[in-house]
C-alpha cells in the first residue's frame, strides 16, 4: 500500500543536492514521519478527549503543526496549493522557525514525555533539504502515509526497516545501526521475554532488539492491562549518537509503541558502583559496537578499565542484569581467546558472576561491511557457569549484501538449544576443560567431520609429474592425427 510512496520519496531523496548518503535518507525520511505522526496522533488524542467531554491541549502551536505549514487543506478538505509554503520561503520557515521552536521542547519538557524527546530529536539533526521544491515533494508524499490503524504501522514499520537495513549496507559502519532481523529473532526466541519482565538495550541504535521483543510479547497479551504493560513499563533502550537516537525512536513508534522510553545518553558514563537494585533488568538484548574506544575517564566507571567500547558494554550488562536475569549479547569472536588482561578478568568474571549458558558462533559476513566474525553470549547472573553449550552456526554459503541470512538458518540452532544435543554443529564443554589461568573459551568444534590430511609436496609434486607425462603422451597422439 505504501511502497510506492516509499520509493517516491527515495526518488526526491536521490535528487536533492543536500542529501548524499543512505544515512541522509533515513535521517530526513524519520523527521519527517515524526511529525506527520506526531500531527495524527494529536488529532487521535483530541478525538478521544471529546469523546470524554473533555478539552485537548495539544502539544505544537497552530502555527507549527503539520496541518498547518506542512500539508494546508481548504475548506473542502483538498490540499491548498495556494497557501502552502515552497521554494525558499519553505526552507527558511523550517530552519529558522520550525526547527528552533521544536529543539526548545528540551529545555520547557520533562524528561521523558514525548515533549522532551521532540525537543532532543530536532536539537540534534538537522534539514538537509536546499531545494524547497523538493522539500515540498517529499512533505505532500509523506501527507499521504497514514498512521491512524495498526495495519498501516505494520506495513510502514517494515517499510522503514528496508531503510534502515539499506543505511546499514551502505558502510562499513553499518553493523552500528543495523543487526540482521533473523539473528535479532533467533535470540529473542531463545531468551524467551514473558509479560512482567523488563527488557533493556543498552547500545540500541535503530531499536531493532526492542522492536522485535515487542513484537514477540503483543503477541501473547490477551488483555488491556498486559498491553498496558508491553506499552508502558517493559522496554528502556539508551542511545548515544544522535541518528542512531532519531532512527531508533521511530522505529519503534512504526512499530506500536506509542512513546518509547529511549534515552539519549553515553550508557558508559554510568558509574558501575552506583547501580541500585531498582535500576536492573530481567533481559538485556544487545549488539554493543565493536572496535571503539573509551577516554580515560569513562574507563573509571568500570571495575575493569579497557579501552575497548564492547568490553565496557558487556560489564554494564552483567552489573545490570537482576538475579536470575538473563541476557543475550553479540560481541567479537576474539573476545573469546584475547590475551591481554582485561580480556582475561572479564572472562573470568563473566564465568564466575553468571552461567554462561551457550555461545553461538557466527559466521563471516553477518555483518555486512563490519569484516569482523562475531559469536553471541547468552547467560544468566547468578551461579557460577559448570558448561558451556556452544552451537556453530554454518548455513552453507558464503554471505553477503544479497546474501544474507534468513530466519530457515536458524531453525537447527533454536533446536539444539531447547534440547542441549550434541550434534556436527554443537556440543557442550565442561568448565573444567577451561585453563584457569587464560581462561580461553576459544571455539573448537569437536564433533567437526575430520578434514583429510594435507598431502605432503613430494606427493603433490610425484602428482604433477604424472599428469605431464599423460599430458605428453596425449600431445604425441594428437600430432599423429593432424
Amino acid at each position: 500500500m505504501f511502497e510506492n510512496a516509499f520509493k517516491n520519496l527515495d526518488n526526491v531523496l536521490r535528487q536533492e543536492a543536500g542529501c548524499q548518503t543512505e544515512l541522509d535518507y533515513a535521517e530526513q525520511t524519520s523527521w519527517m514521519l515524526f511529525l506527520k505522526y506526531l500531527d495524527d496522533l494529536e488529532e487521535k488524542r483530541k478525538d478521544d478527549a471529546g469523546l470524554r467531554g473533555e478539552d485537548y491541549a495539544p502539544i505544537m502551536d497552530a502555527e507549527h503543526r503539520w496541518s498547518a505549514w506542512a500539508a494546508p487543506k481548504n475548506a473542502d478538505g483538498a490540499f491548498d496549493h495556494d497557501n502552502a509554503l515552497t521554494g525558499d520561503d519553505l526552507i527558511e520557515f523550517v530552519d529558522k522557525e520550525l526547527f528552533p521552536y521544536l529543539g526548545q521542547f528540551r529545555q520547557s519538557a520533562e524528561p521523558g514525555s514525548i515533549e522532551y524527546k521532540i525537543g532532543e530529536i530536532f536539537s540534534e539533526i538537522t534539514n538537509r533539504f536546499r531545494s524547497g521544491y523538493s522539500l515540498r515533494d517529499a512533505l505532500e508524499t509523506v501527507d499521504a502515509l497514514d498512521f491512524g490503524s495498526d495495519a498501516n504501522r505494520h506495513e510502514l514499520s517494515h517499510l522503514y526497516e528496508t531503510r534502515i537495513k539499506n543505511m546499514g549496507n551502505a558502510g562499513r559502519n553499518g553493523g552500528e545501526y543495523y543487526t540482521p532481523r533473523p539473528l535479532i529473532r533467533a535470540m529473542v526466541k531463545v531468551i524467551g521475554p514473558e509479560i512482567g519482565e523488563t527488557i533493556y538495550d543498552p547500545a540500541c541504535g535503530s531499536c531493532g532488539f526492542l522492536c522485535e521483543a515487542f513484537e514477540h510479547l503483543w503477541d501473547k497479551a490477551d488483555s488491556t492491562g498486559e498491553r498496558d504493560t508491553i506499552q508502558n513499563a517493559t522496554f528502556t533502550g539508551k542511545e548515544k549518537k544522535s541518528l542512531a537516537y532519531v532512527i531508533g525512536v521511530m522505529n519503534m513508534i512504526l512499530h506500536g509503541i506509542e512513546a518509547p522510553n529511549v534515552l539519549h545518553t553515553n550508557t558508559l558514563n554510568e558509574n558501575l558502583q552506583e547501580i541500585q537494585p531498582k535500576d536492573r533488568f530481567d533481559i538485556i538484548l544487545a549488539n554493543p559496537p565493536f572496535g571503539g574506544k573509551e577516554r580515560k575517564e569513562v574507563q573509571h566507571n568500570f571495575s575493569i578499565q579497557t579501552g575497548e567500547t564492547a568490553f565496557l558494554f558487556l560489564q554494564h550488562a552483567i552489573k545490570r542484569l537482576k538475579p536470575r536475569g538473563r541476557a543475550a549479547i553479540v560481541i567479537k569472536n576474539t573476545f573469546l581467546s584475547n590475551t591481554d588482561n582485561a580480556a582475561t578478568a572479564l572472562r573470568r568474571e563473566l564465568l564466575e558472576e553468571c552461567t554462561l549458558d551457550m555461545v553461538l558462533d557466527m559466521p563471516q559476513g553477518t555483518f555486512t561491511g563490519a569484516g569482523v566474525k562475531t559469536v553471541v553470549l547468552f547467560f544468566t547472573r547468578g551461579a557460577p557457569t559448570r558448561e558451556i553449550f556452544y552451537y556453530q552456526l554454518d548455513p552453507g554459503r558464503s554471505l553477503g549484501k544479497t546474501n544474507a541470512l534468513t530466519d530457515a538458518d536458524f531453525e537447527d540452532f533454536l533446536a539444539r538449544a531447547q534440547d542441549l544435543a550434541d550434534s556436527a554443529q554443537s556440543w557442550t564443554a565442561p568448565i573444567g576443560d577451561v585453563d584457569e589461568a587464560t581462561y580461553d573459551l576459544s571455539v573448537g568444534n569437536p564433533n567437526a567431520p575430520e578434514e583429510e590430511p594435507l598431502r605432503s609436496p613430494e606427493e603433490i609434486l610425484d602428482e604433477i609429474e604424472q599428469l605431464d607425462a599423460e599430458t605428453a603422451e596425449i600431445l604425441v597422439r594428437v600430432r599423429e592425427l593432424v
